[in-house]
């Protein structure tokens, strides 16, 4: 079953640390956010496999937006 990660917080896609077809575990960092100076990485809520990345590097997300989604 296809899970969604969101942003938490609203800011800029510092880094894409994954692809689609990458696994991933619980907790795993799938991109980094920068807001405020500070890099915040938005995690994989559960183990799977990256389906898709719905971001782009430099590309402004708001909180609550789509960046991945995981299989």
């Amino acid at each position: 079953m296809a899970e969604d990660v969101k942003a938490h917080i609203t800011g800029v896609v510092f880094q894409i640390t994954t692809k689609a077809g990458d696994v991933v575990a619980t907790g795993d960092p799938v991109i980094v956010l920068e807001s405020m100076k500070m890099e915040i990485p938005v995690e994989a809520p559960r183990a799977g496999t990256v389906r898709e990345i719905r971001v782009a590097e430099g590309q402004t997300v708001q909180e609550g937006d789509t960046v991945a989604v995981l299989d």
